[in-house]
């Protein structure tokens, strides 16, 4: 099955399967399953035709920022900051950890990467 131009695995249970959507996390999924009163602890292949049908309709018509609309407004307001010379958007920039993590000791990719950046 395919919903917005992901494969949903059939391996999978159905909620989990949902989270390989971009923007869809195990909460959402077990919401959006509870208002179509489908079973979350069901498999792909065990879903009639009309749940599939309605679960992609209610995925699409949701009012959810999903795939690429998710992942241009968080581009854009990384790019806010950078633009605005914040903190966070200094440290965007640098490719080292925003949220106060530590650097000496741990984030050895991070800092390898923006040693990198520097030196060019």
């Amino acid at each position: 099955m395919r919903i917005l131009g992901n494969n949903i695995s059939n391996k999978k249970k159905i909620y989990i399967a949902l989270t390989c959507i971009y923007g869809i996390g195990i909460p959402t999924s077990k919401s959006l399953l509870n208002k179509l009163n489908i079973d979350s602890n069901l498999k792909l292949p065990d879903l009639t035709e009309r749940n599939l049908s309605d679960l992609r309709d209610i995925v699409e018509n949701e009012n959810l920022k999903l795939e690429g609309d998710l992942k241009r407004l968080i581009s854009l307001n990384i790019k806010r900051l950078i633009d605005i010379q914040s903190f966070r958007g200094k440290r965007h920039l640098k490719g080292l950890p925003v949220r106060g993590q530590r650097t000496r000791t741990n984030n050895r990719t991070s800092r390898r990467q923006s040693l990198f950046i520097r030196k060019k």
